[in-house]
């Protein structure tokens, strides 16, 4: 039977608890160990042990709900596609009132709730503790995160039982495959890979999207995406005008979330395709032949393609999606004859009469383009990532293709790019790394690849420029400071931000101003 929570505290008093309980079940410290004094430079890491502490959520399952849903970046209180804020997106719509749910169970301001993330994080988990509560999870359940899928589930507000477990998943993916995460003020969240075995519930017996065995799931226009229809109020059957265009878009929101959204009568809007930020997997929901409701004065011509993630974050933007919405494109305009240049496949925000921004400044059109012209088989390389992994023998990838292209250019031999790191790849780093006076160890860490994506020329640089060189700053910078830096080929504020902390953490002049010194500091691999 649900009991309602005592609200998480009265008005004037600190906005965290103190924590504990969560720690200590995490790290299997004694219950009356003094607890490890809190780091004022981790503010986001202790908001969600102290809200995980104060409702009895396990520490890493708060976590990824909040990562599945917005990369644990709050977007400074702006609203996603469905009425949702902050990083445990909070929704206040028609349909679901999870803020409000939150601001009853914590005693928070809805205002509060929306902006700062310490209290959203809260008041996420005050709403699956309610949740947990509702389902009987009792103290021991609690502890178990694998108890907690159903309460998951229904976190996601999926009316549709099929997208409510593709929610689930999606977290317990994120649960066995660890991830870290970096927050807008680069603050690094992580957490770790683990076995999990959750309890489905009520879920076991509810097919995933996509099941084989389940007819009509997949589509018949595209047949390597599934097939969720979106809700009938939210398109028009029939066109009233041949297909000429495809519009590109960027949900501000998450897959399932929009898949969800779609579906909602109340929502009024919708995509012919969604794709997934993680692995490209591609969801249709309104028919090629029917008008689905995305981009205003282009919905009668256009195939609208909705893209997990939120304009102003790159870290979405993943060379899986970008490969996978190619294909689809490169599909559209084979079968419809849509010319496969950027008068005929364009962003929302170009499209008349729109007042969109998406796919925004971070959406990489020079490659999209290249993929969706020329197939995987001769597009080039991908440079740009929102973070630089180690790579050493065995490592395989398109970050390895990468870092073999660029030995190669340097005329350190790579061999075929086959993004696999191979006896011959490891020979040409560790002549790279001599070069550069870098320990010769054959392992393309930080300062290695710092050294290999600035390598060239140095052109000075600095506010309002523009084009491949600023691009390849910023994949440098992105490396060597260990954060993502938007890649966009324009230098703005944020660059100049990244500048400035490279300039001072290597005791550098610090000016915002690219020159030889930033230059060569960046090429020795510093």
């Amino acid at each position: 039977m649900f009991r309602r929570l005592t609200p998480w505290r009265r008005a004037g008093t600190p906005v965290l608890a103190t924590a504990a309980a969560a720690a200590l079940i995490a790290t299997g410290q004694p219950a009356n160990a003094a607890p490890a004094e809190p780091d004022p430079r981790a503010p986001v890491n202790r908001a969600f042990e102290r809200a995980a502490d104060e409702f009895q959520v396990p520490r890493d399952l708060l976590v990824a709900v909040g990562y599945g849903e917005t990369h644990l970046d709050g977007h400074g209180g702006e609203p996603s596609h469905a009425g949702g804020y902050g990083v445990m997106h909070l929704v206040s719509n028609p349909e679901s009132r999870t803020l409000e749910k939150a601001a009853a169970l914590t005693g928070e301001p809805a205002a509060d709730l929306r902006k700062d993330t310490a209290a959203n994080i809260l008041g996420g988990a005050a709403v699956l503790r309610s949740y947990a509560d509702e389902l009987g999870l009792d103290a021991a359940d609690r502890r178990d995160a694998d108890a907690w899928y159903p309460v998951v589930a229904r976190y996601g507000g999926a009316d549709d039982e099929r997208t409510a477990r593709l929610y689930a998943d999606t977290v317990y993916d994120f649960l066995e495959d660890g991830f870290s995460a970096l927050t807008p003020a680069g603050e690094r969240v992580t957490v770790r890979p683990r076995e999990t075995e959750p309890e489905l519930g009520r879920y076991a017996e509810v097919r995933p999207l996509g099941a084989s065995s389940e007819a009509g799931v997949l589509s018949s226009d595209y047949p390597p995406a599934r097939w969720v229809a979106a809700h009938s109020s939210n398109y028009t059957s029939g066109r009233s005008s041949s297909i000429t265009h495809v519009v590109v878009h960027v949900t501000q929101g998450s897959y399932a979330g929009s898949i969800s959204w779609f579906q909602n009568p109340s929502s009024n809007v919708s995509a012919h395709y969604v794709i997934r930020s993680s692995d490209g997997e591609v969801t249709q929901m309104v028919r090629d032949r029917d008008t689905a409701w995305h981009a205003r004065s282009g919905n009668p011509y256009s195939i609208g393609l909705e893209h997990e993630g939120y304009v102003d974050n790159p870290s979405w933007f993943t060379d899986a999606m970008y490969r996978s919405s190619a294909a689809l494109t490169r599909h559209l305009c084979d079968r419809y004859g849509i010319p496969k240049d950027r008068s005929h496949i364009v962003g929302h925000v170009e499209v008349p009469g729109n007042d969109h921004t998406d796919p925004g400044p971070n959406w990489n059109w020079t490659y999209y383009m290249q993929l969706v012209r020329d197939g995987d088989a001769t597009a080039p390389v991908q440079l740009n990532f929102t973070s630089y992994s180690t790579l050493r023998s065995g490592s395989t990838g398109a970050q390895v293709k990468a870092a073999q292209q660029l030995l190669n250019d340097r005329g350190f031999d790579a061999g075929a790019v086959d993004g696999v790191f191979g006896s011959g790849t490891e020979s040409a780093v560790r002549a790279f790394q001599r070069s550069r006076s870098l320990t010769a160890d054959g392992v393309v860490g930080a300062r290695t690849w710092t050294a290999l994506l600035s390598a060239g020329t140095k052109p000075l640089l600095k506010r309002g420029s523009s084009g491949a060189d600023v691009e390849r700053l910023q994949r440098s910078l992105t490396a060597a400071l260990g954060r993502t830096v938007g890649i966009d080929g324009a230098f703005g504020p944020n660059t100049e931000t990244a500048v400035r902390d490279y300039q001072s953490s290597r005791g550098l002049t610090v000016d915002g101003i690219v020159g030889s010194g930033t230059w060569g500091a960046l090429q020795a691999g510093r």
